[in-house]
């Protein structure tokens, strides 16, 4: 039987990024060859990264890369399980190479994105699952979202990892472009104007009012102008440019971008976690559910 010395192990460790114990028993199983112990172990962590793929993932963080000259830019969403795995420097390792190779691999597709090949040979999809053998937690590359400059501006604005926006603006103004990106980091606007909001959201939002109105008893006349100032309070609400500005309730964006002579044309803000349903755990129900057995 092959001496597994502390440096075998420390070696193994450095290699996969599992704890001692488990690099020590692959060692032990392989009878020290080290490339044996480290595919078993890749195995390994295949086999849990497939029991932990249905585990719901809405922890994590948003990163953002620039390509050269600023032609585009790539927001990402990566999920974990926990906040204390997003903390992660081997998590946070990963969410930078996927960052950086996005931009030379990701074409619009994340599945094609996923099986794509890394520069160290491993495809994305293999990195991944290595890092769940690591950390112990389901991890899930969410979405990406790409805005193309098209020669214009492309401003952009991180709120720690959690919120990330991006703009392009007709004309270049870093200090306009930064104040408009943690305007949209805190206000979540829907959509860029009112053209862009679909006629079927503005009807749901007329039946729900014109519901609420009809509550009230007023006569018809009055109760379609409620409907109407009701309608032009949500596209207020919803729309980037008719939101009032954060930074002065005296003025909407659009009077904003008036000011400085410049257009928004396109914006993205992703927030970690968003439109995934989080399982809340009660765990006094879940000690009374056992003592019931």
């Amino acid at each position: 039987m092959s001496n597994i010395t502390a440096q075998m192990v420390k070696e193994l460790r450095d290699r996969t990024g599992a704890g001692m114990m488990e690099c020590k028993k692959a060692l032990t199983a392989s009878t020290g060859d080290m490339d044996k112990a480290a595919e078993a172990m890749r195995k390994a962590g295949q086999a849990k990264a497939d029991k932990k793929s249905t585990r719901i993932a809405a922890e994590g963080v948003i990163s953002l890369s620039m390509s050269k000259e600023n032609k585009f830019a790539h927001m990402i969403e990566v999920n974990s399980e926990t906040d204390f795995v997003a903390k992660d420097e081997n998590f946070l390792s990963f969410v930078k190479t996927i960052s950086d190779a996005s931009l030379e691999n990701y074409k619009g597709n994340l599945e094609e994105f996923s099986n794509s090949q890394h520069s160290s040979g491993k495809t994305i999809e293999e990195i991944r699952l290595e890092l769940v053998g690591k950390v112990g937690e389901n991890v899930k590359i969410r979405r990406i979202q790409t805005l193309e400059s098209d020669g214009k501006y492309i401003g952009h604005y991180m709120h720690g990892s959690k919120i990330g926006v991006a703009i392009i603006l007709e004309k270049y103004n870093e200090e306009l472009a930064k104040d408009i990106c943690m305007h949209i980091a805190a206000m979540k606007p829907a959509a860029l104007n009112t053209d862009d909001i679909s006629q079927e959201d503005l009807e749901k939002e007329r039946e729900i009012y014109m519901a609420q109105a009809k509550e009230s008893g007023k006569p018809e006349k009055i109760i379609e102008k409620m409907v109407e100032g009701k309608i032009r309070k949500y596209i207020s609400e919803v729309t980037l440019t008719e939101q009032t500005f954060v930074k002065d309730n005296e003025i909407t964006i659009n009077d904003l971008l008036k000011k400085h002579d410049n257009n928004i044309l396109s914006f993205s803000r992703l927030e970690v976690g968003e439109g995934i349903e989080k399982k809340n755990e009660n765990f006094a129900d879940e000690v009374m559910a056992q003592i019931k057995k």
